[in-house]
């Protein structure tokens, strides 16, 4: 067990920081050490057992019911509820206390507003958080959400209980970085419940490269765009395969009449999405499995992060019965399984982002051209509070397109005196999620998944389905726009109101498939559907490879068990390396080699294509990837505009194809170099610092030498897990490379005898680094070891696994 000696490191943090102030006394980061080193108040407080101390009973005055809470032995609580306003006052109640301070510091950072605990270095991202319009999504989310009244109510609930946790506190009984950090937590709101799923959207979904498009068009033509970021690469094998079976007539677009502006535009693009998040999953029918029962399983992929983004339990009360996963700050549960049915989620990339230039009618930004006409545009104040410094002001201008992002003020040529950038973004738009979780969380069969996944628009995912009925079903969901071909790819006129997003693709002609013929559905971020679906798709980029690898796997495999799909989660199968590595040893030039080059070549030569812990190939392949892949696109990492990078699978192909390339010329050596001569000289510098990397550490095992690790949330160092032994990588099924890989791992057997599962996450059920249970799942997750999934259909229910029952009642009943 990865067992945090946390307590070690704030000793050894305290000595240092007493010797460079005096107690009671904060200087900008650091605490007043006297509070913070009270033997009975200060961080001492936090350190806890493995025995669960929680009160037996509780009272609390806004409970209608009697609520039974069952804790497993990984702290995972089974709440009992007689309705719902308890349920869900419950939830909130139970997950803000293991993970308050989580909670807040996300809703914090999506709000724009962590300068306030860190001070002014997070400045320019608090800044980018309101110019993106995280608060003005989140805002018109929560409208979303009132316009249903029961939606509203579990929302409300939810908040109250957050608040009645909030309120019980004292110093004491702070979570340990509000005492590190020195702030304390404020009251719970609806509106940071939507922030959470805005801070979900941005995560997953603002990805794009319009900018840099415009950008690559603008130097090097159309021709060498298409060529080097095509909207498909192949082969696809994408999630729905069913040429000419696209049962509906697509709604009829106008001629596409967007007006591109192209022209290298100097803007110092902040960062989107991370293009590594991203998922697998995957559902079996019945036929395939040994027991005749449908199987489905769920990884989503996502930055590894202590406190771990996802908190298990399990909700029961009259129509529900379900557990998973949810989001800390947001009621139901996001991923999961009832007695009936289970889902599971990956990302769909979308372009689901424009990007407009905004023409001012002069400096103030108060008007801006728009169809021939002075518009007012609406100014906003932004207010950003700074933990050791006076408050900062910035005007943020919206427009019909949305928020401006960059102009003269911001990341940008400070000579735009009358120009800027607006984003528009579907996470800006009224939607519902709350609502289609609610209903998914209460599913019966795959009627009840197509009817809450109406309701649901953003972030855009694949849902997988399976049921004890034995349907298999994949939908792929989210509010799309409806475009022409290669429309959005490019930098807008926003002076041309007919650039907007006019029509949607209706939820009934989105991607979905239900119990196809090979007798599996999955999906791993790749392209939608085959090219016979009639609505033209585009996203930043696609993965062609863990998708391929699942497909062939699961095309294979009969008399399918849960084991099985274990094994395959752990598949650490390099494909890419597979498809590329015979022909970059073919390149080589032998008769040249070192000794260092000669020993590279026999190790790769004699790899077996997995990256398993052990792999010594696999360490050789990844360094000589990440030092030719750079190599390759110079022209990119030394530009003086912003350009995207291409695609894995498409830099491979454009090397065996066109070898010929103008980009394969490295611009700063007289020679002109080919695809032959960038393998050679990327080899020769991988074997040289592969030679210095043993020399320094020893054998280059694949687990040692990608050294994956789980951060704090914050960047505590001290607070994190390191040097953790795990395969894969990024492209592999199981994804995990040094920081990113799978959140949390699912496998569900429908069994309508009795819904089992499986899973795991890297991390714990506790917020709390001075808790056993903040990493005590890492190392089964690292070892692809699964904790039975406990689902209970009573309070009253014995396992040997539960280690404490609490009791939450209305004041009255503690006085009978």
């Amino acid at each position: 067990m990865y067992n945090m000696k946390i307590f070690r490191f704030i000793i050894s943090l305290v000595i240092t920081l007493t010797i460079t102030v005096m107690l009671n006394t904060q200087f900008d980061k650091i605490p007043p050490l006297g509070k913070f080193l009270d033997p009975v108040n200060g961080f001492w407080a936090n350190a806890e057992t493995e025995d669960v101390s929680f009160p037996n009973r509780l009272q609390f005055r806004d409970l209608e019911a009697t609520v039974n809470i069952l804790y497993d032995d990984n702290l995972v609580p089974h709440i009992f509820a007689e309705n719902d306003p308890d349920l869900y006052w419950t939830q909130g109640y139970v997950t803000a206390s293991h993970r308050l301070w989580q909670m807040e510091f996300q809703t914090h950072a999506a709000a724009g507003r962590l300068s306030e605990i860190i001070g002014k270095d997070a400045l320019n991202f608090d800044r980018a958080q309101r110019r993106r319009g995280m608060v003005y999504g989140a805002e018109n989310s929560l409208k979303g959400i009132n316009s249903n009244s029961k939606t509203r109510a579990v929302i409300e609930d939810y908040t109250k209980g957050v608040n009645a946790y909030i309120n019980g506190l004292s110093y004491r009984n702070y979570p340990f970085e509000y005492k590190l950090l020195n702030y304390k937590p404020e009251p719970w709101t609806p509106l940071k419940c939507a922030l959470l799923l805005k801070y979900m959207a941005n995560t997953l979904n603002s990805g794009n490269k319009d900018i840099e498009n415009t950008n690559f068009l603008s130097r090097y033509g159309e021709e060498f765009l298409d060529l080097i970021y095509p909207d498909l690469d192949n082969p696809a094998d994408p999630i729905v395969n069913k040429p000419g079976g696209w049962d509906f007539d697509p709604v009829i677009l106008s001629e596409d009449s967007s007006v591109i502006i192209i022209e290298a535009t100097t803007v110092d693009l902040f960062n989107g999405s991370n293009p590594d998040n991203g998922s697998n999953n995957w559902a079996v029918g019945p036929l395939k499995t040994a027991s005749g029962h449908a199987i489905l399983c769920n990884d989503p992929h996502l930055a590894l992060n202590l406190p771990s983004i996802w908190y298990q339990l399990q909700l029961n009360a009259p129509g529900i019965n379900v557990y998973g996963v949810t989001l800390p700050g947001t009621p139901n549960v996001i991923v999961g399984f009832t007695d009936s049915v289970a889902w599971g989620v990956t990302n769909a990339p979308r372009d689901l982002v424009d990007w407009y230039k905004i023409t001012f009618q002069d400096e103030s930004q108060q008007a801006y051209l728009l169809d021939g006409k002075w518009v007012a545009a609406e100014m906003k104040i932004e207010k950003f509070n700074i933990k050791g410094a006076e408050p900062y002001y910035d005007t943020v201008t919206y427009t019909k397109w949305g928020p401006v992002f960059y102009d003269a003020s911001f990341l940008s040529n400070s000579k735009w005196k009358l120009e800027g950038y607006a984003f528009r973004w579907i996470a800006h738009d009224s939607s519902q999620e709350a609502t289609a979780f609610y209903l998914l969380n209460r599913a019966k069969n795959h009627a009840d998944y197509m009817h809450a996944l109406d309701f649901y628009a953003s972030p855009a995912q694949n849902f997988a389905f399976a049921s004890v009925a034995g349907d298999i079903a994949m939908r792929i969901q989210g509010k799309f726009p409806a475009r022409k071909n290669k429309a959005g790819k490019f930098l807008l006129d926003g002076t041309v109101s007919e650039n907007g997003w006019n029509v949607f693709i209706p939820n009934e002609h989105n991607v979905m498939d239900l119990n196809p013929e090979r007798g599996f559905v999955s999906s791993a971020n790749q392209y939608p559907a085959d090219t016979t679906y009639p609505y033209y798709i585009t996203s930043r980029s696609y993965p062609n490879y863990r998708n391929r690898r699942i497909n062939d796997r699961l095309r294979e495999m009969k008399n399918i068990r849960p084991k099985d799909m274990m094994d395959l989660q752990q598949d650490n199968f390099n494909m890419k390396a597979a498809e590329s590595l015979p022909f970059f040893l073919s390149q080589l030039k032998q008769d040249d080699f070192s000794e260092d080059e000669m020993k590279a070549y026999n190790v790769l030569r004699s790899w077996d294509f997995y990256n398993h812990i052990d792999s010594k190939g696999a360490s050789y392949y990844e360094l000589w990837w990440d030092t030719l892949y750079p190599m390759i696109w110079d022209e990119i990492r030394n530009s003086d505009i912003a350009l995207a990078y291409p695609t894995n699978f498409n830099t491979i192909k454009l090397l065996r194809e066109n070898p010929d390339l103008q980009f394969f010329d490295i611009q700063d050596t007289p020679e002109k170099e080919d695809a032959q001569e960038l393998l050679n000289k990327s080899f020769s510098k991988m074997a040289e610092e592969m030679n210095a990397w043993i020399t320094k550490n020893g054998e280059p095992l694949w687990a040692t030498y990608k050294a994956t690790y789980v951060q704090h949330l914050a960047r505590l160092k001290p607070l994190g897990v390191y040097n953790i032994t795990i395969g894969g990588n990024g492209d592999i099924i199981n994804a995990t490379s040094k920081n990113h890989g799978p959140s949390w791992r699912m496998i569900v057997e429908l069994d309508p005898e009795g819904v089992k599962a499986w899973g795991h996450y890297p991390g714990g059920q506790s917020g709390n680094p001075g808790n056993p249970f903040y990493d005590n799942m890492i190392g089964k997750w690292a070892k692809g070891e699964y904790n039975k999934l406990l689902f209970f259909k009573s309070p009253d229910d014995v396992d040997e696994k539960l280690i404490f029952r609490q009791t939450l009642e209305p004041e009255e009943n503690m006085n009978k």
